[in-house]
């Protein structure tokens, strides 16, 4: 019978306890859905259209209105631009995550590009105005709520004073809505403030909290 030494065991029980130290975790993932909102002025385009200038990986979900295109826009770019008679279909369609009027404008997400996206292992990200981040909340309470502050109320006053796009009587309206607006902070999970030129801050400030929150001992699950 063949003996074998204990240096030589002892060196395989050891090979063998490496190995399986080496073998990676299989740690569960799932697609996030991120709802970005704040007061008109915050800067929700330009960090978006940054993110995906930066090819930050997501499906990057367009908002239906029935607004006015204006010169600086592009359709089904910025937004995707109907009629009040489409945008009525799209409700009875049930084709709508969420809706809400503002400013006299209809908005709405599009559900079916934020379902195929999450059934495809993708995370979503909408960009919605305060009362649509309250209705998907109720829906999905799962999702990830970002609130977009600027730095202040006069930031953000001179902030939409310099778009050119809303009469003295809008830009006041704006202003005001803004400041019950920020009272609804307790709905969302977390806050970034959009700073003067930091915009890249604030892309890596939401880059953080999505790498935070795949890090999560209990992911969130998304059911649409």
């Amino acid at each position: 019978m063949k003996k074998v030494s204990r240096k030589k065991t002892a060196e395989k029980r050891s090979f063998s306890a490496t190995a399986k130290s080496q073998t990676p975790f299989s740690l569960p993932t799932r697609p996030l859905l991120i709802v970005l909102s704040g007061p008109s002025g915050a800067g929700k385009d330009a960090v978006l259209a940054r993110m995906k200038e930066l090819g930050y990986p997501a499906e990057y979900v367009t908002t239906v209105t029935t607004r006015r295109q204006r010169a600086t826009e592009t359709d089904n770019v910025d937004y995707h631009f109907t009629s009040m008679e489409r945008f009525q279909e799209m409700i009875s369609g049930n084709e709508l995550l969420e809706w809400a009027n503002v400013y006299s404008n209809w908005y709405g997400v599009p559900s079916q590009p934020v379902k195929q996206a999450l059934d495809k292992g993708q995370d979503v990200i909408v960009k919605v105005d305060i009362q649509g981040a309250a209705t998907i909340k109720k829906i999905l309470p799962q999702a990830v709520f970002i609130f977009l502050l600027p730095p202040s109320m006069e930031e953000l006053a001179v902030r939409l004073k310099q778009r050119r796009t809303e009469s003295p009587f809008d830009l006041a309206l704006r202003i005001k809505t803004a400041e019950e607006e920020i009272k609804e902070l307790f709905l969302f999970d977390y806050i970034v403030v959009n700073k003067q030129d930091e915009i890249d801050l604030v892309v890596s400030d939401i880059k953080a909290i999505i790498t935070a929150e795949k890090c999560r001992v209990t992911p969130r699950e998304i059911s649409l």
